[in-house]
């Protein structure tokens, strides 16, 4: 059983309770304009675009197939730059055991681990063996979501789960399908499902200047999750939109406000949930 790995960040503290180890899988059935990681988006189309400006030979085409030898990387993202298919070559196949493997290194420094992407959900079996093999060592399991595979229906995953970080970035149907090109309804099952069972560790909302309407979903997640905070102690991130990372078009957006943020914030709290945090 493998995954294509985008990329495991050793150390970090922005990806759940503590310091962790965060593994981003590749490949997501959303298309958010405003992503700040496009290039986990689609997978590798083997054209070679990228192998010819690889300064350091990291990448090569062998049997009309793109490989990457990550001891030789430098990370200086051309690769990324020139893709006409908006991926990444940057991607390793590995199985949980390997992947575990590279987590060991960072213990007993790290008090769990993250699984993100792209989504990671798409690699469900792979994600359900790493989190067993993790429990195996006592490191506390994480899913960074967009919401769209239906968790409850899945027991066997949050048994090895103990908690889900979801992206909520849109109430409203038409403005989510413009924003993701998806639609929202397991979304909102999940937001609900989650919060009932105490699993929904930290809920987060983008907001970007110009692009839905982000009072109507803080107003709407705030009345789903206050009566169950208590269950999970649930944090709701409000986030502002940095130009970093994102596709050319959506540079010229400015971030909103700390007024505009402070708003939403207190409009979170208005309805009773205790832990909020604008960043």
């Amino acid at each position: 059983m493998e995954a294509l790995v985008n990329k495991i960040i050793p150390f970090s503290s922005v990806d759940g309770p503590g310091n962790r180890t965060a593994i981003f899988l590749q490949g997501c059935n959303f298309d958010c304009k405003y992503c700040h990681n496009p290039e986990t988006i689609h997978l590798c189309g083997h054209c070679g675009t990228c192998v010819s400006v690889c300064p350091t030979g990291a990448l090569q085409k062998q049997g009309g197939r793109v490989t990457y030898d990550i001891t030789k990387c430098c990370l200086c993202d051309a690769c990324l730059k020139v893709c006409p298919n908006g991926s990444s070559p940057r991607t390793r196949s590995m199985t949980p055991k390997q992947v575990m493997e590279e987590v060991k290194k960072n213990m007993p420094f790290i008090r769990g681990i993250t699984v993100s992407g792209g989504e990671c959900t798409r690699w469900r079996d792979f994600l359900a063996e790493l989190f067993a093999l993790a429990k195996e060592e006592g490191l506390h399991t994480l899913i960074d979501s967009n919401g769209s595979y239906d968790l409850s229906a899945d027991p066997e995953l949050m048994a090895v789960t103990d908690g889900v970080m979801l992206d909520v970035k849109a109430w409203d149907l038409t403005v989510h399908q413009d924003l993701c090109g998806a639609e929202n309804s397991e979304v909102k099952a999940n937001l609900d499902f989650l919060a009932r069972c105490g699993k929904l560790t930290e809920v987060r909302t983008v907001v970007v200047p110009g692009l839905g309407d982000p009072e109507e979903t803080v107003r709407w997640v705030a009345q789903c999750i206050a009566p169950w905070q208590s269950r999970g102690g649930t944090r709701y991130k409000i986030i502002r939109y940095r130009p970093f990372g994102v596709r050319e078009r959506y540079k010229s957006i400015v971030p909103p406000t700390d007024e505009q943020l402070d708003g939403l914030a207190a409009l979170a709290r208005s309805f009773g949930l205790t832990d909020v945090v604008v960043t």
